[in-house]
């Protein structure tokens, strides 16, 4: 089934397809309607009443010609000129002697000593001319006419078989173009839910896929930047208020230095709040500057290389330890075991766990344990970084630029970045595929 499909797909060959059925229905119809007419003259026009009927005419229309007109039966040129203009009668003139004269197409075409026979001749018909009683024979040869007329009406109607076959194959292709075309006007005046059909199997058929797949991923586009545009007017919205706290506070400790005349302890305090916002303003700077450096991009740059995930997540894990530690918190790992091979870029990876450090030392409780959990399974490692949310993070706002940079990036190495919060805790979990070794 497939295969019958494939030879007839191209346009051309459906054509020809199309051509030689048309010929071969035009062969058909021109046998058909020259048989059914040579058979209709066979058998009702060239039956013995009709022959004698005509017959009987033109002995009528001969014998009034020739008593109209007073001809003899020597003057071959007044009987040429009436056979001359009766196409397909040939007349036979006999005299008392029945040696025969033959008219035909308006001469003498010959003379005969040869006498009547029946058999050639036919039946005789007495005609008075001038000069005395002839007889004649009439030879009625009009059938030639209607097989010509039969010919021309058989070839006409082959003909017309075969272009009816033509034209409809070759209207139904235009619709198809015209139908295509309207779905391409449709879409691009943006009905892009103006689903595009797919008929048949061939280059039309190919077409109408290809717009379809141009239709979805201009609508996948579109979403993309629809949800891109919401969530960078999210975050401005939000990094606005953010900016806007530390930025306020910073220049009402500016004011208050510039316009009261402190002694130097409130002037030192001062200056340490105004710097500690200042420091505030960097770090949701820095976090513009890395959510734009991921998301200004289609797909962040990885330079990927093969490294065993022991060697680089006990690196990855232990500095990040080793950063928390440093700043008050109580870490526990639990790494997985087994070996395996990640396809990945480690300083992209470094990012990530940056991202989450950060995350911890700003909205952890640094009384409760952070927990970094290690596992590999049907063939991907994940790793678990869960932490107590601390209790005035009702007080502190989030801008989740880190979140959705870890996000970005776990997606373009192929692996994928889930947060969850339960029971007072925050976990974020990714995963990217592994090879056991």
């Amino acid at each position: 089934m497939t295969e019958k499909r494939s030879l007839i797909r191209s346009l051309w060959q459906k054509y020809l397809l199309v051509t030689l059925l048309g010929a071969a229905v035009g062969v058909l119809v021109y046998l058909a309607l020259a048989a059914f007419g040579g058979r209709m003259i066979d058998e009702v026009y060239m039956s013995s009443e009709n022959v004698a009927r005509r017959k009987a005419k033109i002995y009528s229309a001969f014998s009034s010609y020739v008593s109209a007109r007073g001809i003899t039966g020597r003057d071959s040129a007044a009987v040429a000129r009436w056979t001359a203009s009766h196409d397909y009668v040939t007349i036979f003139l006999f005299d008392t002697g029945r040696s025969q004269q033959l008219y035909a197409g308006g001469e003498i075409v010959s003379r005969a000593a040869e006498g009547y026979d029946p058999a050639v001749h036919g039946k005789l018909f007495p005609v008075r001319f001038a000069d005395g009683l002839y007889q004649i024979a009439i030879d009625d040869s009009s059938q030639l006419r209607q097989r010509q007329v039969v010919k021309i009406i058989s070839i006409v109607g082959a003909g017309l078989c075969f272009l009816i076959l033509e034209f409809w194959y070759t209207d139904r292709l235009t619709r198809r173009i015209i139908a295509l075309s309207k779905e391409a006007n449709a879409v691009s005046s943006g009905e892009l839910d103006r689903h595009i059909p797919i008929v048949g199997e061939d280059e039309l058929s190919d077409l109408a896929a290809s717009m379809e797949e141009m239709r979805q991923s201009v609508i996948e586009r579109l979403g993309s930047e629809k949800r891109a545009w919401e969530a960078n007017a999210e975050l401005i919205t939000s990094v606005s208020h953010d900016i806007r706290t530390p930025m306020t506070s910073l220049i009402g400790y500016l004011e208050l230095l510039r316009e009261r005349d402190a002694d130097a302890e409130t002037r030192r305090q001062f200056v340490d709040s105004a710097y500690g916002k200042a420091i505030e303003l960097k770090d949701l700077t820095d976090q513009l500057f890395r959510y734009f450096l991921v998301y200004g991009k289609a797909e962040p740059e990885l330079a990927l290389e093969r490294a065993d995930a022991l060697v680089l997540l006990g690196q990855l894990l232990g500095e990040a330890e080793f950063d928390l530690t440093e700043a008050g918190f109580t870490v526990q790992r639990i790494d997985f075991e087994g070996n395996c091979t990640l396809v990945v870029d480690p300083i992209q990876l470094k990012r990530v766990m940056d991202n989450l450090v950060s995350n911890i030392k700003k909205y952890a409780d640094p009384r409760q344990s952070v927990v970094f959990l290690s596992e590999l399974s049907d063939g991907k490692l994940g790793v678990t970084v869960s932490n107590a949310v601390s209790p005035d993070l009702a007080r502190r706002e989030s801008t989740k630029i880190g979140l959705r940079t870890c996000e970005k990036i776990l997606s373009a190495l192929g692996g994928s970045f889930k947060t969850r919060t339960e029971d007072g805790r925050f976990a974020a979990e990714l995963s990217l595929p592994a090879e056991r070794e």
